[in-house]
């Protein structure tokens, strides 16, 4: 809780110079001494002293304005709540702003408090941090208004009236945005086709492969991003292979033969890229049927997927009530330049171990799939629910997530391997060693992605639909 006392007073005839910063020891004294002089002495809100569990908490960050002199005028700390940590026993990106105090001498035309309210913002945009609210005095309100805040309930504290108020977290709405959202005006023209020859087929609008009509077979395309190319060649080959393996695998396919579309500016950067294209297909066990090479020109790399099915695994089948699981290795950490991006579970994985995860959604057959790409849990969930003609509620607490990884970096990554799945509840057969699976939340006929909280509270994640394409 952002426990507001006065910001306002009697203002300094001109702001004397002051930064917004991370306090080192030195000024988490200072700003403790500081909230003891405003909230024990000045407004009688505690006795003798304000400290908490909150205080105690490693993981509490404390930000704090000092003038040119290291003095410091004001201060406010943010940590994981404490009905989070007591209800999931774990950080899970629910957050609270507390302790904002400023100085007497140094309210009003400094603008302090503000500028404190926007950095513990950023830091808790930074830190992952997916829900992020403060209880405010009802008299400091405006100021809160002013910077975004949104008030979604009232409170009384030491017997003073407060207004519960939460600041609009949009990372999981603004990546699906800048990944997923311009699909279904970019491939209008190619949904012209009608009949077996439509985009996708008949039920599988915007799935992860394409079943190819009259046959048992089903195709897979991705591209690597050029960025990830330059930096790591040998990581996005390899990338090539796992991104298709998993499109085949929320397809219930078996892997039968890839092909490769290669750009690069010099063969021995081509060869890197070749490398970890052929130590992928030598993990999946998936050959290299043949390509592309072209030299000198930009880096750039495409890899198409085929493997075989009677009965593909639609990304649109879950109904209203279905239960939603995910299915993710949790071992590996960050890829190394990649961190909060791109959690690696795969390369430190045997060939058996990965061909065993290749074929889970095939042998538990659930009623849809999507492997969790790009777009992160979250989003994946919303061109699920899209195409199932639904909307989605992700019981954030159950989420499978490894130790380490911030709650909002974990629902927004590409997790290596992670298969969301939907079954009517308690019928999903979703299981490996290898692996995690948690019902972590359900379909709904309401549309719009969801996360709902251990307190009940539910916060919207995605509005929209993700891709514009629709109902499968």
């Amino acid at each position: 809780m952002l426990d507001v006392p006065t910001l306002t007073g009697a203002a300094l005839p001109s702001a004397a110079p002051w930064t917004a910063r991370p306090a080192e020891p030195r000024h988490v004294t200072a700003y403790r001494a500081l909230r003891r002089d405003v909230f024990v002495a000045e407004q009688g809100l505690f006795d003798g002293h304000d400290l908490d569990r909150t205080d105690e908490d490693d993981r509490t960050e404390v930000l704090v304005a000092v003038d040119a002199a290291d003095r410091v005028l004001g201060g406010v700390r943010l940590a994981p709540a404490i009905e989070a940590l007591d209800a999931a026993g774990r950080d899970i990106g629910w957050w609270t702003g507390s302790r904002l105090v400023v100085a007497r001498g140094a309210r009003g035309a400094a603008g302090i408090g503000a500028a404190l309210v926007r950095a513990a913002c950023a830091r808790a945009a930074e830190l992952g941090v997916l829900r992020f609210e403060a209880t405010v005095q009802v008299r400091n309100r405006p100021l809160f208004d002013r910077l975004g805040w949104q008030a979604w309930g009232t409170a009384e504290v030491q017997g003073r009236p407060h207004v519960l108020m939460r600041w609009p977290v949009t990372r999981a709405a603004d990546l699906v945005a800048a990944t997923k959202s311009a699909l279904a005006a970019l491939v209008e023209p190619l949904r012209e086709h009608t009949g077996p020859a439509a985009l996708g087929g008949a039920g599988f609008v915007g799935d992860d492969g394409a079943p190819v009509p009259g046959t048992d077979v089903v195709a897979a395309c991705d591209a690597i991003l050029p960025a990830m190319i330059e930096r790591d060649p040998e990581w996005a080959g390899w990338c090539a292979v796992l991104v298709n393996v998993n499109d085949l695998t929320a397809m219930g396919a078996r892997p039968t033969g890839l092909m490769d579309a290669l750009g690069a500016p010099t063969p021995s950067f081509a060869r890197r890229v070749l490398n970890g294209l052929h130590s992928g297909s030598q993990a999946w066990g998936v050959p290299v049927l043949g390509g592309h090479t072209q030299l000198g020109v930009p880096a750039s790399l495409s890899v198409t997927a085929l493997g075989r099915t009677d009965h593909p695994v639609p990304g649109g089948g879950g109904r209203p009530g279905h239960s939603l699981s995910l299915t993710a290795d949790l071992s590996g950490g960050w890829r190394r330049g990649f961190e909060g991006r791109q959690w690696d579970s795969t390369s430190s994985r045997t060939g058996a171990e990965l061909r065993h995860l290749a074929g889970t959604v095939g042998a538990a057959r659930p009623h849809a799939a999507k492997d969790v790409s790009m777009a992160g849990v979250v989003g994946t969930t919303a061109m699920l629910a899209e195409a199932s003609g639904t909307g989605a509620t992700i019981d954030v607490a159950a989420v499978p997530a490894p130790d380490g990884a911030a709650a909002g970096d974990w629902l927004t990554c590409f997790p290596g391997f992670a298969m969301l799945t939907t079954d009517p509840p308690g019928t999903g057969r979703m299981t490996s060693p290898l692996a995690t699976t948690a019902e972590c939340g359900e379909l709904t006929a309401e549309p719009g992605i969801r996360l709902r909280w251990p307190d009940g509270e539910t916060t919207a994640a995605v509005d929209g639909p993700a891709t514009g394409l629709g109902r499968a």
